[in-house]
């Protein structure tokens, strides 16, 4: 009997440990393997303790992330629940970017190579430049690029990456990138870059917040 208390006290606090983690933000298999084994041995209990709080679980074992996500609110006007997780609006800059970065990704995984994508600063300026406003202050539409990129940095599509002293700033695109730009999306790119570049232009150049 104290043996199999001692097992539901163990599993009990992996359970919270796992929804304390998903809580804070994604968790990623590469980081931490052991809570990732156990992500996979629980799941079950984590999406029924989850559903409790009107969040469902996201988990894609190929590409090896995990995150939690509001559910569908119901018909029911009664039932419906304050939401946990927050909705993030994002500028027309950063969403192009993560357009265009979600992009990259498909064309990428369609060469069949290695599965990290990294792309320095550089490479990033060029892929965007075409659609922002023409600058003559070259300076001044990197160090906005560089505002964009932290602030994808910091939602956690894009990965800075540690390079030498001098050396030319890098970052890893985040696979989690696929689940929040899907194929659908995709489909209809080219119509929504043409309302991004619309709006940018519009815009003079203004900064992103």
């Amino acid at each position: 009997m104290a043996e199999q208390e001692a097992e539901n006290g163990a599993a009990g606090n992996e359970l919270s440990a796992l929804v304390i983690s998903l809580l804070k933000g994604v968790i990623y298999q590469e980081a931490d393997a052991a809570l990732w084994n156990a992500l996979l041995a629980l799941q079950a209990r984590v999406r029924d303790y989850v559903a409790v709080l009107g969040l469902e679980l996201a988990l894609d074992e190929a590409e090896g992330y995990a995150f939690l996500r509001a559910r569908a609110p119901a018909d029911d006007a009664a039932l419906k629940l304050p939401r946990l997780v927050a909705r993030r609006p994002l500028s027309f800059p950063v969403s192009l970017l993560l357009a265009l970065l979600r992009k990259k990704l498909a064309e990428f995984d369609a060469g069949g190579g290695d599965t990290r994508l990294v792309l320095s600063r550089d490479e990033i300026v060029e892929l965007v430049r075409v659609f922002l406003p023409e600058t003559s202050n070259e300076t001044r539409l990197i160090d906005q690029i560089e505002t964009h990129l932290n602030k994808i940095v910091e939602l956690g599509f894009l990965r800075r990456l540690k390079v030498a002293q001098g050396g030319a700033a890098a970052f890893e695109v985040r696979r989690i990138l696929k689940a929040f730009v899907d194929a659908q999306w995709l489909a209809d790119f080219d119509e929504r870059l043409a309302a991004y570049q619309a709006q940018l232009g519009g815009a003079g150049g203004a900064d992103d917040e």
